[in-house]
């Protein structure tokens, strides 16, 4: 009878975007691949998948019924390995294995961003800094994609869990890339772009966290001295209707594009001079990263994810939270000099090495022989 490992998310376009390698991984290894996570997604190297209604939301009563539907699952399928992920799917996920790791099986916890952290409203602080550290002791190891919530959580956690941080999940090199500045230059004409045009991009879900209005805002006092500017925002998400109003009150509708949801985010990238981002907080920024790896520098906030991966200075710069001003003058600065743009570039796709897929992979294949 083959082995056993069970992947747990909130839902199954986390498993989609994030974690492929790893279930092709084990399937290579031999073992038979369960999912637990709701969505109607087909997700590929999967022999079995699992429909648990997990919920978000750190007070619902819902997860009563994900726990019960969990354990039953874990306890008859008698796992070598559970590894799950996503913040309240972890929780539910640990304390469902319970009993069946007293029976042998393994339980990882692969935290991608805690919602506690340096300059976290109080909010996530009282509800899920206590329940991560009640239930630290329900896992035997616990992974992390950054410095601050690895020192946090291996000093806080249950003593006996093992601690680990990797660089991140990895990013695949052969869909990011440098092109030359033909390619570029045709990428543009195709999209309806000018050759002439600096254009700084943001993918991200328009959500709050986000903070597409800060850019906005921040963008809408100085137009008239960045004359060629573009902004693509790559997306979508509830505040959208709300941007694309603010864009049009702020009189930029010239400036800011909404380019929606992208199959081709990996062109839209290596057309670009600049990779921006506005967000309040991150576990790594995996965007980011896609985007040095097509040669572009960066201005994002600081944050605890960010400062792992730019070194202001060096591939960018990293701006105060709410600093217009700060943001405006990298931007300027950036703006006005091509060929720091071009040596910045150089060095965040030298950074971006790190963070590749086989990286992370050779890291994680490393962490799972040591639990089975």
């Amino acid at each position: 009878m083959k082995k056993k490992v069970l992947f747990t998310a909130s839902i199954a376009k986390h498993l989609l975007r994030f974690h492929l390698p790893y279930l092709k991984w084990f399937k290579e290894e031999g073992y038979e691949v369960h999912i637990a996570c709701e969505g109607d997604e087909e997700v590929p190297f999967t022999d079995k998948k699992w429909m648990v209604p997990f919920v978000r939301s750190p007070f619902s009563i819902g997860h009563i019924k994900s726990f019960k539907i969990l354990k039953e699952i874990i306890d008859r399928e008698q796992y070598s390995l559970v590894h799950c992920h996503t913040p309240m799917a972890s929780i539910v996920t640990r304390l469902a294995a319970k009993e069946a790791r007293k029976k042998g099986t393994k339980v990882l916890y692969t935290a991608h961003g805690f919602h506690f952290y340096n300059g976290a409203p109080l909010l996530n602080w009282l509800s899920y800094y206590p329940i991560e550290i009640f239930t630290s002791v329900y896992a035997d190891a616990i992974i992390t994609i950054n410095k601050e919530d690895y020192e946090r959580i291996s000093k806080k956690g249950n003593k006996k869990t093992n601690y680990f941080l990797i660089p991140g999940i990895g990013v695949d090199n052969k869909r990011f890339n440098v092109v030359s500045k033909e390619e570029k230059n045709k990428l543009r004409e195709e999209k309806g772009f000018s050759q002439q045009e600096f254009i700084a991009i943001y993918a991200a879900e328009f959500i709050s966290r986000k903070n597409h209005q800060f850019l906005i805002e921040a963008i809408a006092d100085h137009k008239e001295e960045l004359p060629n500017l573009k902004i693509l925002f790559c997306g979508r998400g509830e505040l959208k209707d709300k941007m694309e109003i603010l864009v049009k009150d702020k009189k930029l509708e010239s400036i800011v594009h909404f380019m929606g949801f992208r199959n081709d985010i990996d062109e839209l990238f290596k057309m670009s001079d600049l990779g921006i981002s506005s967000s309040k907080q991150e576990g790594l920024g995996l965007n980011l990263i896609e985007e040095m790896m097509c040669g572009l520098p960066i201005i994002a906030t600081k944050d605890r994810g960010h400062k792992e991966i730019v070194h202001s200075g060096k591939n960018g710069y990293l701006f105060e939270q709410e600093d217009k001003k700060q943001f405006i003058n990298f931007l300027k600065y950036l703006y006005d000099n091509p060929e720091l743009r071009e040596k910045m570039g150089k060095n965040a796709f030298a950074v971006s090495h790190k963070f590749e897929i086989t990286n992370s992979l050779k890291e994680m294949a490393i962490i799972y022989k040591k639990f089975i």
